[in-house]
């Protein structure tokens, strides 16, 4: 093919080896916190969101991820509408975002199409801070609880 191997760029493998050191050494206290977060704000969304259910196993899930599913509320209005409050969540998986079926994750966990449909899904990361969890946790349910009363009005208003 005429092609021969080049010169490794040694600074950029031993920055790297480093970074891979660093994030090594910081995971199990990132992890903890996040952990740690991810439990408050998932115990303050049950609380205060009536009806709603922590999908997936109860403990054995990622550090930063928390996944529910909200009756009486679709998907992307909950999306659409913390987004405008300065909350950035989703409705699924990553490869199915923007889609208007509902999870097939779901789906294949048992969950009645009309129940997947009001899927969220919440991924904290390392930056994330407890501030933006206390400000999730009141701007969540308040939000899901105006689309709730949106969706009542429009359904009275159909009769």
């Amino acid at each position: 093919r005429g092609r021969r191997a080049g010169t490794e760029n040694v600074p950029y493998i031993v920055g790297f080896a480093k970074a891979l050191e660093l994030a090594q050494s910081e995971r199990a206290a990132n992890n903890a916190r996040l952990r740690a977060q991810r439990e408050r704000l998932t115990l303050e969304l049950l609380e205060k969101i009536p009806g709603a259910e922590c999908t997936g196993h109860p403990t054995e899930r990622l550090p930063g991820h928390a996944s529910f599913v909200i009756p009486d509320a679709v998907g992307d209005e909950m999306v659409f509408a913390l987004d405008l409050a300065g909350v950035a969540v989703s409705t699924g998986s990553a490869c199915t975002a923007g889609s208007p079926e509902p999870s097939h994750v779901l789906a294949a966990m048992g969950y009645a199409p009309n129940v997947a449909r009001g899927a969220l899904r919440i991924t904290l990361g390392r930056d994330n801070t407890d501030a933006e969890i206390d400000a999730a946790a009141r701007v969540i349910p308040a939000t899901i609880q105006k689309i709730r009363n949106q969706n009542a009005l429009s359904f009275r208003a159909t009769i």
